[in-house]
């Protein structure tokens, strides 16, 4: 793998609480550099990533949907959705409702992540944040039964905003589960080189990685065809 590959599996983002738009302007000048797959920020920034990336054609600006609990009522999910698609969005991350699911409601669940697709252009990847370290295992297994039937592309491990740290044997279980039904996407937690090869080898098809450990990674193969 060069470094260029790697960059094209990463998702890098600004969406804490405190980044301004000078850290937005500082991602994307990374992404730009490195050439990672996309810059996700929270939705206020949609449209200025949108900008900063014109002429990137091969670079996405991505934004959450119900960021970072889920709990948004369904119809400011659809909302913020439809502002996102206004200012731009190529790649949409939507938290499911963690809390709905947790008490079993899974067609209230499934039904709202359907209602926001259903707004949203074919041309817009959409991905389903599971948050597996809210979840208990039977929960996870569950949760990979459900998403794919909703139509998104991808179902994302997490946000990255409850602490801990990657899975791995869990990750591989979500893989195992839903192969062919629907892409994965490792989120929060992954620290290590070894970490990234082995979920990629293991068919992960995307990561969202922290940017220090994203640059760590990518560095370290050869620039090299």
């Amino acid at each position: 793998m060069t470094s260029y590959e790697a960059a094209r599996l990463i998702d890098i983002s600004a969406v804490r609480t405190p980044h301004t738009l000078s850290d937005i302007e500082e991602i994307v000048k990374i992404a730009k550099q490195y050439r990672f797959i996309n810059v996700h920020s929270l939705p206020c920034w949609t449209s200025a990533v949108r900008d900063l990336l014109a002429g990137e054609d091969d670079i996405y600006a991505g934004a959450p949907v119900g960021f970072p609990g889920g709990a948004h009522v369904t119809k400011v999910k659809m909302l913020e959705a439809e502002q996102l698609i206004q200012d731009g969005v190529q790649e949409m991350d939507i938290v499911m409702n963690v809390g709905r699911f947790k008490n079993r409601e899974y067609k209230f669940v499934i039904d709202e992540i359907k209602q926001i697709l259903g707004i949203t252009p074919k041309d817009v990847r959409t991905k389903v944040i599971i948050e597996i370290n809210a979840l208990n295992d039977a929960e996870v297994d569950k949760a990979c039964e459900i998403i794919p039937d909703t139509g998104a592309e991808f179902l994302k491990t997490g946000t990255g905003w409850i602490s801990g740290p990657v899975n791995v044997p869990l990750v591989k279980r979500i893989k195992d589960l839903t192969r062919d039904k629907i892409k994965v996407k490792a989120a929060g937690g992954i620290r290590t080189k070894n970490e990234f090869e082995e979920l990629f080898n293991y068919g992960v098809e995307r990561f969202g990685i922290n940017l220090k450990t994203a640059l760590e990674i990518v560095s370290s193969y050869s620039t090299k065809e």
